[in-house]
C-alpha cells in the first residue's frame, strides 16, 4: 500500500469534497442557536424529518456519528439521500484513529493506556514533565516530541523552533528530555514568563533529586530552552522570521552566511550544576516570536461546554461508490508507528525509550534521505507548531517551503475559523498584521485556500461557520450522546433564548452571551435571567412560557440537527488540511497526515509532516 496519496488522488479527493460540501452548505453554514428563530428543522427534507425526529440520543450517536458501528438497527426506513450523506461524510474524511489504536466502545470513551492507572498522570512521561501539565497536553507533548526528535535525527538537525510555545511544555520536553536545542516563540508575555519560571522549577527539582541520589536523573538534557516574546507576522518574509529568532537573546550569535539559531548556551548538566547556575541558565536567556490565539468563541454556540474546542466507513459502501473516492489512510501503518501511537514500547524513565517512527514512512517518501553524508548547517532547524492557531499554521508551511534552513516541519492546526480567506480577510478574533517596512503584501496569501488547485475549484469556499464547526470534538459529543448527558440541553436553551431576544429586538442576531456556568443544571427561567442582561435586555423581561416550553420539548430535534452539522465537520477539516498538502505538493514537497494523538483526548489530532529531501549531500529545497 502506498504511504501517501498521489498528487492526482489528492486533487480528485479535494474536488469531490468541495462538491459534496457545497451540496450541504445549508447545514454546515447554519447556527444551531437559530434553530427556532430560523426554523432550521423545516429546511430538512420531509423524509429526513420523519426518520430523525424520534431518535434517542444514543441512537443519534450510533446511526449518524459513529463511523465504526457495523450492525445498525433502524426503527424506520431511512431515505437513501440520508444514508448517502452519512456514508459519504465518513468516507471522505481523513482517518482520525491512530494505527493500532483501540476503537472506543459503545458505552463511552476509552482512556489511552497511559492514563489507566492514574487519569491525570501519564505513565509514559517522566514526572518532571507532568508538573503544571494537563493530561491532554501530557499526551500531546510526548507524542509530538517523539516525532520531532526522530525528524531531527533524520535530518541531522539539533535545533528546533516551537512556534506558539505557550507555557513551554513541549519545549521543555524537547530540550531537557530529548537533548535538543529549542527556541520557543510566543506572543503572550504572561505565557513567556510562566515558561521561564517552569523551566527554573524543573531544574531546581532535578538538582534536588541529583543531590539526594548522587547521580544525574536526566542524562539526555540539552541546552536550556530559549523563550522569546513576539508575534509571527503572516505577511512577513522568512528572512524577517529569522531576524526575530536571532534577536531573541543578547547572547545569540550569527554563523557565516545566515542569521544564526545556534546560541552560546551551556549544555545543562544536572549532575554538577547548582541551583544558582540553573536559575541563571533559565532566566538569563530570552529569545524569539509567535502568535498564540485563544480558541474562545465569539458566539454562544462555540462557547457552550457541550463540545471540546481547540480546538471511516460503515456498512453502506455501495451508496458511496459513485459519490466519493475511497479515502485511504495517508500514513504508513508500519509496526514502529503503531508502537508510537500505542506507546507500548516507551518504558524507560524519565523520558522513556523513543522508537524510530520516521524511518519507514519518511524514507518511503524520500528514498535518498539517508544518503546525505553532509552535516547540515548548524543554523538548520526543524519547525513545529502544536495547535498553531488560524493563519499561523499556514505561515509556518510557507516558511518551510521558502526558508532554506527549515529542514522539516510538523504542523498541528487549530482554530480554522480564524483562517483568513478572500471572502473574509479579517475574521473575528484575529489580530491584523501591523504595517511594517519588513512586511510584504499578503493580499493573495490567505490562510485558505493555499494551493492553486483548490483555488481553482468552483465550489471551494468554506464559510466562517463551517470552519468553526470543524474545530469541534466529534468523539466527545458521541460520548455525551451515549450517556444522554444533561449538557445536551445547552444548545436548546440557547436557541430558545435567541427566539426571545429576536422577539424583543429583531435586528439583534447571534449576540455573544458567553458561557453561563453550569447552564445545564439551571431551570430555563434562571438561564434567561442570567443571559438576557448580557445582550442589554432586562433580566426580568417577560416571555411566553408556554411557547418556550414547546421549544424545550424539541431538544431531541436540536440535538439531531447539530449532529448533522457535526457529521460534516471532519470533512471540512479534511479539505483545509488537504489544501495544505496540495500547496506543498505544488512546490515539490511531499507530505503526510498522521493521526498522532488519541482523538478522544485531543480532537485536533492530525499532524501534517514534511521533510526536505537530501540527495548526494546537496540540499534540494
Amino acid at each position: 500500500m502506498s504511504a501517501t496519496f498521489s498528487e492526482q488522488q489528492q486533487k480528485d479527493l479535494a474536488k469531490r469534497i468541495a462538491s459534496f460540501l457545497s451540496r450541504y452548505k445549508h447545514i454546515s453554514d447554519s447556527y444551531i442557536i437559530e434553530f427556532f428563530s430560523e426554523n432550521l428543522w423545516e429546511t430538512l427534507p420531509e423524509g429526513w424529518q420523519r426518520a430523525l425526529s424520534d431518535l434517542t440520543a444514543p441512537q443519534v450517536a450510533d446511526l449518524l456519528l459513529d463511523k465504526d458501528i457495523r450492525n445498525r438497527t433502524y426503527s424506520s426506513v431511512w431515505p437513501l439521500s440520508l444514508l448517502a450523506l452519512r456514508a459519504t461524510a465518513h468516507t471522505l474524511a481523513f482517518p482520525r484513529t491512530p494505527p493500532g489504536h483501540q476503537v472506543q466502545d459503545t458505552v463511552g470513551l476509552l482512556k489511552p493506556e497511559e492514563f489507566i492507572s492514574n487519569r491525570s498522570q501519564s505513565s509514559l512521561l517522566g514526572h518532571i514533565f507532568r508538573k503544571h501539565v494537563k493530561p491532554k497536553k501530557q499526551h500531546e507533548i510526548r507524542k509530538l516530541g517523539t516525532l520531532v526528535k526522530q525528524l531531527c535525527d533524520q535530518t541531522l538537525c539539533t535545533n528546533v523552533v516551537d512556534v506558539g510555545s505557550g507555557q513551554g511544555h513541549l519545549t521543555r520536553f524537547l530540550s531537557f528530555g530529548l537533548g535538543l536545542d529549542v527556541t520557543g516563540i510566543e506572543a503572550d508575555p504572561n505565557l513567556v514568563s510562566m515558561a521561564s519560571r517552569f523551566d527554573g522549577q524543573l531544574l531546581l527539582t532535578l538538582a534536588k533529586e541529583n543531590h539526594k541520589t548522587g547521580m544525574s536523573q536526566l542524562s539526555t538534557a540539552g541546552p536550556a530552552p530559549q523563550h522569546v516574546l513576539g508575534w509571527v507576522n503572516p505577511r512577513a518574509t522568512w528572512e524577517v522570521f529569522l531576524q526575530q529568532l536571532s534577536k531573541g537573546g543578547e547572547e545569540s550569535e550569527s554563523y557565516p552566511g545566515t542569521v544564526g539559531l545556534c546560541k552560546k548556551r551551556q549544555r545543562v548538566s544536572v549532575s554538577d550544576q547548582g541551583p544558582e547556575v540553573e536559575r541563571e541558565l533559565v532566566h538569563g536567556s530570552q529569545h524569539l516570536c509567535t502568535e498564540e490565539c485563544s480558541s474562545a468563541a465569539d458566539t454562544e454556540e462555540r462557547q457552550s461546554p457541550s463540545l471540546l474546542h481547540q480546538h471511516d466507513g460503515d456498512n453502506s459502501h455501495h451508496v458511496t461508490q459513485s459519490l466519493a473516492v475511497r479515502a485511504e489512510p495517508l500514513f504508513h501503518s508500519n509496526s514502529v508507528l503503531n508502537q508510537l501511537c500505542k506507546g507500548d514500547s516507551l518504558n524507560e524513565s524519565p523520558v522513556r525509550a523513543m522508537p524510530n517512527i520516521t524511518s519507514g514512512w519518511t524514507s518511503a517518501i524520500y528514498p535518498d534521505v539517508h544518503s546525505c553524508n553532509k552535516r547540515p548547517n548548524r543554523s538548520d532547524f526543524v519547525l513545529t507548531g502544536l495547535h498553531a492557531c488560524g493563519d499561523l499554521s499556514a505561515t509556518l508551511l510557507r516558511h518551510f517551503v521558502n526558508c532554506p534552513h527549515v529542514q522539516a516541519i510538523t504542523s498541528v492546526a487549530c482554530c480554522y475559523m480564524k483562517i483568513t480567506t478572500k471572502e473574509n480577510p479579517t475574521p473575528p478574533g484575529v489580530v491584523p498584521p501591523p504595517l511594517s517596512d519588513n512586511s510584504k503584501d499578503a493580499s493573495q496569501s490567505f490562510g485558505y485556500p493555499m494551493s492553486e488547485w483548490v483555488k481553482g475549484l468552483a465550489q471551494h469556499e468554506l464559510s466562517y461557520k463551517a470552519r468553526e464547526g470543524a474545530c469541534h470534538a466529534v468523539e466527545d459529543y458521541i460520548h455525551r450522546l451515549r450517556e444522554e448527558s444533561a449538557l445536551l440541553k445547552t444548545h436548546c436553551y440557547r436557541a430558545a433564548l435567541e427566539s426571545i431576544i429576536r422577539a424583543e429586538r429583531p435586528h439583534l442576531r447571534r449576540a455573544g452571551i458567553q458561557t453561563i456556568k453550569k447552564a445545564h443544571m439551571l431551570a430555563f427561567s434562571e438561564y434567561a435571567r442570567l443571559g438576557l442582561p448580557r445582550v442589554g435586555l432586562p433580566a426580568d423581561l417577560p416571555f411566553d412560557h408556554v411557547s418556550v416550553e414547546n421549544m424545550l420539548e424539541q431538544q431531541g430535534r436540536v440535538v439531531v440537527y447539530f449532529s448533522l452539522a457535526l457529521l460534516l465537520a471532519p470533512v471540512v477539516e479534511t479539505l483545509v488540511l488537504l489544501d495544505r498538502m496540495l500547496f506543498l505538493q505544488e512546490r515539490g514537497f511531499q507530505s503526510q497526515l498522521v493521526p498522532l494523538f488519541d482523538s478522544a483526548l485531543s480532537p485536533r489530532n492530525l499532524v501534517l509532516v514534511a521533510v526536505k529531501p537530501k540527495a548526494d549531500g546537496e540540499e534540494t529545497h
